[in-house]
């Protein structure tokens, strides 16, 4: 039995401004700061001798790569990109960049979200990728409109109370 699996599927190339701009920090951080450390350390560690029981070493050289694999995936990620940081056309329906609040219609509960780029996901902050089943269940729908969203925990119905789109990162964290 091969290891063989499917190509995953392509995800959107839309970012908010906040997002590319913490991606290219990374980036910068990755390679100006932690990668020169790493390669000082690697480079103290070979001169200790014997490499091949060296555990520094191979540590070291596994560190490195995986800084080397996220720089390049950074770099070309980056290029791909598209920043959205205009508000739509329709600024009563919701697309890339809304604040949205919804209400769960069964249990009265209510939940804040935005919609972003697959690259700056974070559940607890409330940021949502565009490409998940909620924000595809969302997208051009309206204030009050309901919204009926596949989740893990199965079927679940959404009353949209509100729909923003403030330019206010910092009042959202």
């Amino acid at each position: 039995m091969g290891r063989w699996r499917p190509p995953p599927e392509k995800s959107t190339a839309l970012i908010t401004r906040d997002g590319h701009e913490r991606l290219k920090r990374e980036l910068d951080e990755l390679w100006r700061q932690r990668r020169p450390e790493v390669v000082r350390a690697l480079a103290a560690a070979a001169a200790e001798g014997d490499r091949s029981e060296n555990a520094e070493y191979t540590y070291r050289k596994k560190q490195l790569a995986e800084i080397d694999r996220r720089v390049r995936y950074l770099s070309k990620r980056l290029e791909q990109l598209r920043v959205v940081d205009e508000a739509p056309s329709d600024p009563d329906a919701v697309f890339f960049g809304a604040r949205v609040e919804l209400e769960n219609a069964a249990t009265g509960e209510v939940h804040h979200y935005r919609i972003v780029g697959p690259d700056e996901t974070d559940a607890r902050d409330g940021l949502i990728s565009i490409d998940s089943p909620l924000a595809r269940a969302l997208l051009r729908k309206r204030l009050d409109d309901e919204v009926e969203a596949m989740l893990p925990a199965g079927p679940v119905t959404f009353v949209i109370a509100d729909v923003s789109y403030a330019d206010d990162t910092a009042a959202q964290r």
